[in-house]
């Protein structure tokens, strides 16, 4: 929302329910929905997200590759120099002549039949990192989602802040103008007509203000949506005629244990930790796997002397492998793990404890937004009268300046308030679906 310092002196007047425009501007009157499907779809913001996401899902094929069997070919063109034999204490020298040229042609393949766990687990592993991807869109989804909400509700905001300003001035300058008139009959002071002229000289630099917050926060919305450059938006007037659910707190606190991808994110790292932990274990065991191969070398060169021909030879088995430096090593890796698994789980334990706070500071918020607005709207009506009566004592001579200043700035005091309180009802509802994941 904006902060509200920046808004702390702007006047206010009457809140005009429904049609709302911007002065000066051809807007269009766009809907928070298709704001949000625009952002989805032309927007740049969850791009690295979604790129995320299919790098994790290629991630989930590299895995089962794993299961598919490993096959090696080579061949090999080599000169072989001529040998020599010598008796053990390196005397009777004697030259062996060797055939030089030699080629080596080969086929190895192996399938893995059992590994551990290792290959079923990586996969597992690969899947939930996956599935921790696709959360974790949903979250900057979300989180885009909220924050346009906020630019759109400010722009909504300040095109009635500009409209009850306006309206402002204008009683300022038919006050002013009657000011005049009484100073030419010798009943007003030129000091009472430089101070209202000086209030009305600030209401018109709010004016100013108002919309350079407008185009910063339009420029804003446009760019984050992925909108066509120069679009004016204009919030859908509906809006606030809304009829919002009041559920209670409890219903809110379930949708969001159920749905927030915070929450969902924090339970699939705890998975993912679980699984590094398993695929830490799958290494203390044995790996079985079925072999096959072929090959063709010449020349035979274990013959004294050298046999000038290929040597062809295959063969089938079973492979059993065992890393025994995994005794040893293992149990650090382990180790590290599990203490990953317990980070993991502490971290879900405070997402989900945060979570039920973030919740009830929405919800409250949510359900004083509703008693804010019913203590605005009587102020509204109690400033407005004020205002009346002092307006009215004035005309007759029997109020001051002061006292007509004061009756002005109490009554935009509360017509400022009464925007705040209409606005604030559906600023804290999305902010409310935001933390329970809905929105």
């Amino acid at each position: 929302m904006i902060n509200r310092r920046l808004l702390a002196g702007l006047l206010f007047a009457t809140l005009l329910s429904g049609e709302v425009c911007a002065v000066g501007q051809t807007s269009s009157v766009i809907t928070l929905e298709e704001i949000f499907r625009s952002a989805e779809s032309n927007g740049n913001q969850l791009r690295p997200s979604l790129a995320a996401e299919e790098e994790a899902q290629r991630e989930i094929s590299v895995a089962r590759s794993g299961k598919l069997p490993e096959i090696n070919a080579n061949l090999s063109l080599s000169y072989i120099g001529d040998g020599f034999t010598t008796k053990r204490n390196f005397s009777d020298y004697q030259k062996a002549p060797i055939p030089h040229f030699g080629s080596g042609i080969g086929i190895n393949i192996s399938q893995p039949v059992y590994t551990g766990g290792a290959v079923t687990t990586a996969i597992e592993l690969a899947e939930l990192k996956s599935t921790a991807a696709r959360f974790a869109t949903d979250f900057q989804k979300d989180n885009l989602r909220f924050r346009l909400t906020g630019y759109y509700l400010d722009i909504y905001k300040c095109i009635n802040l500009r409209k009850v300003v306006e309206n402002n001035i204008a009683n300022a300058r038919r006050i002013l103008d009657e000011m005049h008139a009484r100073y030419e009959q010798g009943v007003a002071l030129q000091n009472d007509i430089t101070r209202y002229e000086l209030l009305v000289s600030k209401l018109e630099l709010q004016l100013v203000k108002i919309d350079n917050t407008l185009d910063i926060l339009n420029n804003n919305l446009v760019v984050v949506s992925g909108m066509p450059e120069g679009t004016k938006i204009m919030p859908d007037s509906t809006i606030l005629t809304r009829a919002l659910p009041t559920d209670g707190e409890e219903w809110w606190q379930n949708e969001a244990t159920l749905n927030s991808p915070a929450i969902r994110l924090a339970r699939t790292g705890l998975d993912i930790s679980r699984r590094a932990e398993d695929l830490a274990r799958s290494e203390r065991l044995p790996k079985i796997g079925l072999q096959a191969a072929w090959t063709l070398d010449g020349p035979i060169l274990v013959e004294v002397p050298p046999i000038n021909r290929n040597l062809s030879y295959w063969y089938v088995g079973v492979g059993v492998s065992y890393n025994l430096s995994s005794l040893y090593k293992s149990n650090k890796t382990l180790a590290k793990s599990k203490a990953a698994t317990v980070k993991s789980a502490e971290e879900l334990l405070v997402t989900s404890e945060n979570l039920t706070l973030d919740v009830r500071d929405a919800y409250i918020r949510y359900m004083e937004a509703y008693e804010e607005l019913k203590t605005e709207k009587k102020n509204v009506e109690l400033a407005d009268r004020n205002y009346r009566t002092t307006s009215t004592r004035y005309s007759a001579d029997m109020a001051l300046i002061t006292d007509m200043l004061d009756a002005a700035n109490a009554k935009l005091d509360a017509e400022q308030q009464l925007v705040n309180a209409r606005i604030n009802i559906i600023y804290y509802y999305y902010k409310l679906l935001f933390t329970s994941g809905k929105i």
